[in-house]
């Protein structure tokens, strides 16, 4: 015998057509308006069944429903959809009620229907409220919880019960990916109420709720947070694995990029807790609007941000200089949207080609009378620097004299080193040419008294092309593991954005020959950041006392020439300028004559391809240099006839 499932039966009522939930509707009400009539008079009179006065006005129970579902059509009662039913539909049967009892009144008076107590349309407009109404409410609610059990939809509590919390819990509540049980909110005012028939939960316990009611989801709603009280918030769940998701920010709301019930991960400069200060106008303008400005290597993380922010500043045109073809191109298409968004006519030019091409720099820099230049051009990747020495110095210490010098042969107003903090004590070639190129800008502040040359030193920029961040979270994304490369390893963190706009306003306040420091906040332990980053996922770490748990944290030990520690002053000879999170910082460089001396040795060594002098060269040139045998290290224990196949990439 053929068996039905009620589940099926009940999940397919929800789900049917327009067409007949209309049917339905008109239906339930021409079952309920005479119903109502009845309970008008079994209310009145207090008895169940008044058959004199039933039997009096039997005309008046064939016209109601008529007459009632002509009224709620007219009103668009039956155009509504009932699991979106709001104020709006309320107001509509209030009306149609109404309207009803003065058509019972009228009715009752014109057919001389007598007895008819007065009091009879009174206590049908009660009841057919509770009836018309009343019905459509309880069809409501069997629709969520239909859709809750039948669809699978993960419990989730809201962190925020504020104007953008209740949005939210709107939007999910009709929605087939999660339901909200309840809000958490940091004001006390709030605890133990109950806001759109949830409750409202103290923060401070919700460790106990989660594992009470096995929720897996948090939904941050509150988009006007700062990235501090954010991280405050994302702290309250560091001993609980469960997915933490957000809405989108403010700006996203406001500018329409963006909705209430997009949910997204959190960030990582969310976790970190770092909020940037307002830009001030008038430094990102004095270099930049009305001017012909160069950024070289116009493609990288940080060239491409610096050109979105330039063109915000209106330059009379902007020149982009990169030697990678889609890297160029990519940029390029960004910015001519951007302007065409915006209705600017700033002239754009993308060139191809490398900054150590000095007759390529030169005629570009003549040609499109440049007048302040953002020198972005360098191998930044540590290990990749390692182990291509040549390329490594002649592109960040051999490519950074050429445009410095030709920028001052043209007179170029301003000249800004994009440097980094691996320039201070370094023990990697790439940290080591950053500080070579920092002392050649350094020496020619001295000599040059048209060009302003200064440099912008800084940490690890989030998103770039070799953040941790992204890895980790592809790494969750794959099950694991994640790879750190040592329990005590610690950088510093800025977004690309915020560091883009300080270098811009650290130039505008360049003398000569300044080095500036961004304050990058506080250390981060990169493992710390891992495990919070496993955490929000929902995940389990994987440890020797959990070892069922989802992600495990491998170390793979450190990478060739890699720091524990990074710094960002090689001395503590530090002011600090009219920006509170920009420092100036006074140090010791090569005098002309020994730097000319060591330049022209790096290109003799470039020339015939000896890494170990170019090594050997830098060792004498930066103080604090002290570098790694790096390169037997990242190879191994190889035969040497392994490693004479390698001297083409870097080894002599």
């Amino acid at each position: 015998m053929y068996k039905l499932d009620s589940k099926k039966i009940s999940y397919k009522a929800v789900t049917m057509e327009r067409a007949y939930k209309r049917l339905i509707m008109v239906l339930a009400d021409f079952i309920a308006l005479p119903l109502a009539l009845w309970s008008g008079y079994a209310l009145r009179l207090s008895e169940w069944w008044p058959e004199e006065y039933l039997l009096a006005s039997w005309e008046l129970f064939l016209l109601l429903p008529v007459v009632g579902t002509l009224i709620f059509m007219r009103l668009g009662l039956y155009r509504a959809i009932v699991r979106f039913m709001g104020a709006q539909a309320i107001l509509a049967i209030a009306t149609g009620v109404f309207l009803l009892a003065l058509v019972l009144w009228s009715a009752a008076f014109v057919l001389q229907i007598d007895p008819f107590p007065r009091s009879i349309p009174i206590g049908f407009a009660l009841a057919a409220l509770v009836y018309v109404g009343g019905s459509r409410l309880l069809v409501r609610h069997y629709y969520h919880w239909a859709i809750k059990h039948y669809e699978n939809k993960d419990a989730v509590l809201i962190y925020g019960a504020g104007g953008a919390g209740i949005q939210l819990a709107t939007a999910l509540s009709d929605g087939k990916e999660f339901y909200p049980v309840g809000f958490i909110d940091d004001d006390k005012a709030l605890w133990g109420s109950t806001i759109k028939g949830l409750p409202v939960h103290n923060p401070n316990g919700v460790i106990n709720l989660i594992e009470k009611s096995s929720i897996k989801h948090v939904l941050l709603a509150v988009p006007d947070a700062s990235n501090f009280q954010r991280k405050k918030m994302l702290e309250k769940f560091d001993k609980c694995n469960i997915h933490v998701q957000t809405i989108p920010s403010m700006p996203e709301l406001l500018s329409g990029q963006a909705s209430i019930e997009q949910v997204r991960e959190v960030h990582i400069e969310e976790l970190l807790g770092r909020d940037a200060v307002p830009p001030k106008s008038s430094l990102m303008t004095k270099c930049i609007f009305g001017k012909m400005v160069l950024v070289t290597g116009a493609g990288g993380s940080i060239g491409s941000e610096l050109c979105r922010q330039i063109v915000q500043q209106q330059p009379k045109g902007l020149v982009l200089l990169e030697s990678n073809e889609y890297c160029l191109y990519k940029i390029e298409q960004e910015l001519r949207e951007f302007l065409g968004r915006e209705s600017l006519s700033i002239q754009i030019y993308t060139l191809l080609g490398s900054v150590t091409n000095r007759d390529r720099v030169a005629k570009l820099i003549g040609h499109f009378s440049i007048q302040t230049i953002y020198h972005a051009a360098a191998y930044k990747h540590v290990p990749m620097v390692e182990h291509n020495i040549v390329e490594g110095i002649t592109n960040n210490i051999i490519g950074t004299q050429i445009v410095a010098e030709e920028a001052a042969k043209a007179g170029v107003s301003h000249f800004i080193l994009i440097s980094t903090d691996k320039a201070v004590r370094p023990t990697n070639v790439m940290g080591a040419t950053k500080r070579f190129a920092e002392m050649i800008l350094q020496q020619l502040a001295t000599t040059d008294a048209t060009t302003v040359f200064s440099m912008v030193r800084f940490g690890n920029v989030l998103g770039s092309s070799g953040s941790v961040v992204p890895l980790f979270r592809k790494q969750i994304q794959e099950g694991g593991p994640v790879t750190v490369t040592h329990k005590e390893i610690t950088r510093f963190f800025m977004t690309i954005p915020e560091a883009a706009s300080l270098v811009i306003q650290a130039g505008s306040m360049a003398q000569g020959g300044d080095v500036f420091v961004l304050d990058m906040g506080e250390p981060v332990k990169i493992v710390d950041l891992a495990i919070r980053m496993v955490q929000l996922s929902g995940l389990e770490l994987q440890t020797d006392e959990n070892p069922d748990g989802d992600i495990q944290i491998q170390y793979t030990g450190l990478r060739p020439a890699e720091k524990l520690y990074e710094e960002l002053l090689v001395g503590d000879n530090v002011v600090g300028t009219e920006h509170s999170m920009i420092m100036r910082a006074n140090e010791d460089y090569l005098d002309e004559e020994l730097l000319t001396k060591r330049l022209s040795e790096l290109k003799a060594a470039i020339k015939v391809n000896d890494c170990n002098l170019l090594r050997q060269i830098l060792i004498e040139s930066i103080s604090g240099y002290q570098p790694h045998n790096s390169v037997v290290d990242y190879y191994g224990a190889e035969s040497s006839e392994s490693l004479k196949h390698k001297n083409i990439i870097n080894i002599k």
